[in-house]
């Protein structure tokens, strides 16, 4: 098939399904038309594939791109109504890489108010329906591109991830995410972009539908800092020592583990230990019951050079004047505000963290022990199962009600390893459900290598509507 056949084909699937799902919030059809047009003209001159192969790993391949990041054209407000005029004129470095490797953006997709929550809305563009059932939610923040994948509106996409933003959106709508190991993959041009200590924590990532484009996407985005994983490594799954953790131990703040979910992750614990002969071990770590006071407290610390985290509040204001979460509140209650409840019952969290130094300090060194502990049973040959989320797909609004439930995705922001999460069929009720996949740091290629025998096994990507 040619480009243009190809990219005529996704703006189609887009005009089709976005007016049910309201992923894509701008599109730029033209453009990436009159891109497929010149790739297919480049083809028919080329002396030969395997210079473009090398020069263009992605060449003509449609791929979407969170709002979040910058697109040249493209809208930039996170969905922040004061930035609903910002129009990106430059390209974020990751998609830049991604344009150079041969790629066609379509348009960028919808998040949640300052890539801050789990349900993706917001008052510049609305609400994003999940494809599997329109009154679910699509998980946030890259929840537009995690929806657009699984509607097959888009090949490959950019999302980033500081409490889960990439791995629950994979997780809600079926598809597959990764989240690398700290500091590999760029985060310039986006915007929030981490400042202080939290740029430990902030990723940029690759979700697919296919667990086999991760790793070319992966190395693409990552660019000289692919160096630092050990993406060339043949892995022996036989020799991968696997463990298992049901849940995180209980935690009052977070919902227990839905049956199907633990049945799924049962199931491949079975089907590992018969196919491979491995002996998958059962841990229970203690701290992880404590993961969502851990990532707060470690997300408001200070860095190594004092520098204070920016405060939320500070950001909703944009540059203007600091927002008064409880003034917004007021506001809000009689449909005068601009901003989402949960942007503003956020700020209003990070103002009562400020009221206990004392044991935020204690969780910060938790948060330390605990990611010592990780790496040294993990160690260069170890991955954890762990489930991606307490619940499958809620409802829209019912986040609100368990708004820590992301501490399950969240903690691996602070504790800085690889994560990929990989899809496992479908619920009872037709929802995805699926896995997080942990190594130690730079082992990314044990989790990928991982994904790609369990999407053999258990199906991966399952066509939203398919019965």
């Amino acid at each position: 098939v040619t480009c243009i056949e190809v990219v005529e084909a996704y703006v189609e699937r887009i005009k089709e399904v976005n007016p049910l799902i309201n992923a894509v919030v701008k599109d730029r059809f033209e453009e990436a038309l009159q891109e497929a047009r010149q790739v297919d003209k480049l083809l028919s001159e080329s002396p030969g594939d395997d210079y473009l192969e090398e020069k263009f790993p992605l060449l003509g391949v449609p791929i979407t791109v969170k709002e979040a990041f910058s697109l040249h054209g493209m809208p930039n407000t996170s969905g922040l109504v004061n930035r609903r005029n910002v129009i990106a004129t430059s390209d974020a470095t990751v998609v830049s890489r991604l344009k150079q490797a041969g790629a066609i953006p379509l348009g960028v997709t919808n998040c949640s108010e300052l890539c801050m929550w789990y349900e993706s809305s917001n008052r510049v563009y609305g609400r994003t329906n999940n494809p599997y059932d329109l009154q679910r939610i699509v998980g946030g923040s890259s929840g537009g591109e995690g929806g657009v994948l699984a509607a097959a509106c888009s090949v490959i996409g950019v999302g980033s991830d500081i409490g889960g933003s990439i791995r629950m959106p994979a997780f809600f709508n079926g598809v597959f995410g990764h989240k690398p190991t700290t500091g590999v993959v760029p985060n310039d041009g986006q915007f929030p972009n981490a400042q202080g200590v939290r740029t430990s924590f902030l990723c940029t990532g690759p979700m697919c539908r296919y667990a086999e484009d991760l790793e070319p996407m992966l190395r693409v985005m990552a660019g000289p800092g692919v160096n630092k994983l050990k993406l060339n490594e043949k892995v022996s799954l036989e020799k991968i020592k696997f463990h298992c953790m049901d849940h995180d131990g209980g935690s009052i703040f977070v919902s227990p583990v839905d049956k199907e979910i633990l049945q799924a992750q049962k199931k491949v614990v079975e089907h590992l230990e018969s196919e491979l002969g491995v002996q998958v071990r059962r841990v229970a770590i203690h701290k992880m019951k404590y993961s969502f006071q851990i990532w707060s407290a470690m997300m408001s610390s200070k860095d190594s050079d004092g520098q204070e985290a920016q405060l939320f509040s500070d950001l909703l204001g944009d540059h203007g004047k600091p927002v008064w979460p409880l003034w917004e509140l007021m506001k809000w209650l009689v449909g005068m505000s601009s901003h989402t409840l949960p942007a503003i019952a956020l700020g209003l969290t990070e103002k009562l963290m400020k009221l206990n130094p004392g044991g935020n300090a204690k969780l910060v060194s938790m948060g330390k022990s605990l990611q010592e502990e990780m790496e040294a049973l993990l160690g260069p040959d170890g991955v954890l199962l762990y489930p991606s989320h307490p619940t499958i797909a809620p409802r829209h609004h019912s986040p609100i009600c368990m708004p820590f439930n992301f501490a399950y995705t969240a903690i691996f922001n602070v504790l800085g390893l690889p994560v990929t999460q990989c899809p496992l069929g479908l619920s009872s009720e037709g929802l995805p459900l699926g896995i997080q996949l942990v190594a130690a740091s730079y082992n990314d290629h044990l989790t990928l290598a991982v994904a790609q025998y369990l999407e053999k096994a258990f199906g991966g990507w399952v066509v939203p509507g398919k019965v």
